[in-house]
């Protein structure tokens, strides 16, 4: 039996029903979870933001696990992750390296979200054969003009949330339209559909670090991204307001061979709003 195999032996494809797990290297423990056959090279998944276990959508993660042993994981100082959280996008890039490692992989896919695409890209740069294919949604590159602005932006949609007791994520992820609040409500609802052993929340100390962090990658000298030569597929809204949409397009033309996906009428979260069109992509461009 798998280590997370059902007792009857079936294997579990539900996000809500995958255990919580730990490993531990270099002082730190790491906690994740894992789901789907537990074959071939596994697809990691790197978190946006603010981030724990729990901040994946469902309906992202199970299409790919049906046949993909999927791995979701607490950075350093995050959610049920132990020490401090790093003060830069590279030191997590590092930290993300030390836990595939620890976990016994010398390849895997990538699937990133926002901050984790940031990180995702440094991994890439410093260690290219780590990687064979690699997601990078609502995202940009090194230097990229306005992610400094993300702090900002931020705080700004956290005092919007506040007032009116809504979830921060529905205004940072998503139009504030017609289309764009119910795509925000049903959002949050999937992301409450496991009710027991739920992640611990980042703390503020934590989520202000990480801020800084995405800031400090803003304001950075970009990185040579035509040194990768990963397939790539690069997606997001059209009208992101935490990582402008306009620097999907740049990652597009510096990633030699990579695809892009603009989803029309959605924000920063647009993978999410249009995950009934975007995970049978996603499970293509995957599959081995």
């Amino acid at each position: 039996m798998s280590s997370f195999d059902t007792p009857n032996g079936s294997v579990v494809t539900s996000y809500a029903k995958a255990v919580t797990r730990s490993i531990t290297s270099g002082g730190v423990t790491y906690a994740y979870r894992e789901l789907g056959p537990k074959a071939g090279i596994p697809v990691v998944f790197f978190v946006h933001l603010a981030a724990t276990l729990d901040n994946w959508d469902p309906r992202i993660i199970e299409p790919i696990a049906k046949n993909r042993h999927v791995i979701t994981f607490d950075q350093r100082g995050v959610g049920a992750s132990t020490g401090q959280v790093p003060g830069s996008i590279e030191a997590m890039a590092d930290d993300a390296y030390t836990f595939i490692k620890v976990l016994g992989f010398d390849q895997v896919d990538i699937f990133s979200f926002s901050m984790g695409g940031m990180i995702a890209q440094d991994l890439l740069l410093k260690h290219p054969d780590l990687v064979r294919k690699v997601v990078l949604a609502g995202t940009g590159p090194r230097g990229g003009k306005d992610i400094d602005k993300v702090v900002s932006t931020t705080y700004w949609d956290i005092l919007r949330a506040t007032l009116t007791r809504a979830d921060p994520k529905e205004f940072l992820f998503f139009n504030r339209n017609a289309t764009g609040k119910p795509a925000a409500k049903a959002f949050i609802k999937r992301l409450q559909e496991r009710t027991v052993d739920r992640d611990m929340p980042i703390s503020v100390r934590a989520f202000q670090t990480q801020l800084k962090a995405i800031r400090r990658f803003g304001r950075s000298a970009p990185s040579d991204l035509s040194q990768l030569t990963h397939p790539t597929l690069i997606a997001n809204g059209d009208n992101d307001r935490m990582v402008p949409s306009i620097l999907s397009g740049d990652l597009h033309r510096r990633i030699k061979g990579s695809e892009l996906i603009i989803y029309p009428d959605s924000g920063h979260g647009g993978i999410f709003q249009f995950h009934d069109r975007f995970s049978p992509v996603a499970v293509e461009f995957l599959a081995h």
